[in-house]
């Protein structure tokens, strides 16, 4: 198979395309636009695509929702204040049990920030980002390959769980390029019994999200829990690097892992016995697999291009069982892995 080299944001619209995405509704924000130019430009030689420069990021999400509900493969995309608005229609997709795909190419914050990236996000992705009780498996990609890979499998996700899944990356990686592999088109694994039916093609089937009997919106509530007790045990994914030694583990995910690899580099090269653990579901987050290298390794540093968010899950992980450290850059702020080495290795010679 032959290798393309191509951006962030057109490998995603690539791999949307051949896993069989056919309606895609969106509306500018930097940088995730050269998302929206891709599939504008692509779509139309779908077989039955369509994309929609929609008015809103509000308009969006419900333009996907009512594709979704007839049984098409959807996708929007958007940056940080984009997905904000966009939280109501995700709370909704999770309700009615609609699959789509929603990305996040994350930029500095709150508030309309800046286009640099950042992982400021972190909470609003992982504990479901709207209203109610719900969650949305969060799949976050550290190289382009994996933007591919990912995305391909965030429709498979989608439709194997009727669920909203999310892409969580950034502002660079959205914009890098890198040479990629597409896996094969995969045939939709989707079941026709789950789409909406006209006259004459079989009984109408509702679907909805107000659900004003408090019994029947209390019996929906633990469906849906139950569901998320079955994503959480058979797709949980993360990455490790030179952990089988590690005497401290640095724990980062997407950009901020590229980094903390570059570092880690830097400090074996000096004798310092440095790990990695990358989480590649942010939701469900690995917590058990996080917690089994604390049998052996003591001493944690979590590093987010944030003030840090991930740091509580990571913590919850480890119950105590070991130490943990933060180190963050928020705002837009990207360390070189030189800078980032430097903290690491205070934090080691401290243990």
């Amino acid at each position: 198979m032959n290798k393309v080299l191509m951006s962030g944001n057109d490998i995603i619209g690539e791999a949307a395309i051949r896993a069989g995405c056919r309606f895609y509704a969106g509306y500018p924000i930097t940088p995730q636009n050269e998302l929206t130019e891709y599939m504008a430009e692509h779509m139309r030689n779908a077989d039955g695509g369509v994309f929609i420069q929609s008015e809103s990021e509000v308009a969006a999400i419900h333009m996907v929702i009512g594709a979704s509900s007839a049984g098409a493969r959807v996708m929007t995309s958007s940056s940080s204040p984009g997905i904000s608005l966009k939280q109501e229609g995700i709370s909704s997709m999770a309700a009615c049990e609609l699959p789509g795909v929603i990305v996040n190419i994350m930029r500095g914050g709150p508030g309309l920030g800046n286009i640099r990236p950042s992982q400021g996000d972190y909470f609003q992705a992982t504990r479901g980002g709207g209203h109610g009780d719900y969650r949305t498996i969060v799949l976050a990609p550290a190289t382009c390959q994996e933007l591919a890979d990912l995305t391909m499998d965030a429709f498979d996700l989608a439709d194997k769980y009727r669920t909203p899944v999310m892409i969580l990356a950034d502002g660079m990686m959205g914009q890098m390029m890198e040479p990629v592999v597409f896996k094969k088109t995969r045939p939709r694994r989707f079941s026709e019994k789950f789409m909406l039916r006209g006259a004459g093609d079989g009984p109408s089937r509702f679907i909805r999200g107000l659900l004003l009997d408090p019994i029947d919106a209390e019996e929906h509530n633990w469906k849906l829990a139950r569901k998320y007790e079955v994503i959480v045990k058979n797709e949980t994914l993360r990455d490790e690097h030179d952990t089988e030694d590690a005497e401290m583990v640095i724990v980062a995910y997407g950009t901020a892992a590229r980094i903390a690899r570059g570092a880690i580099k830097r400090l074996r090269e000096h004798g310092m016995k440095v790990g990695l653990f990358r989480p590649v579901t942010l939701w469900p987050f690995p917590e058990s697999e996080l917690r089994a290298l604390s049998n052996k390794v003591k001493s944690f540093l979590v590093f987010e291009m944030s003030t840090g968010q991930m740091i509580d899950d990571v913590r919850l992980a480890l119950q105590g069982y070991a130490d943990t450290g933060f180190h963050g850059r928020p705002g837009g702020a990207v360390p070189t892995p030189a800078e980032l080495a430097n903290v690491i290795a205070r934090h080691y010679k401290k243990d």
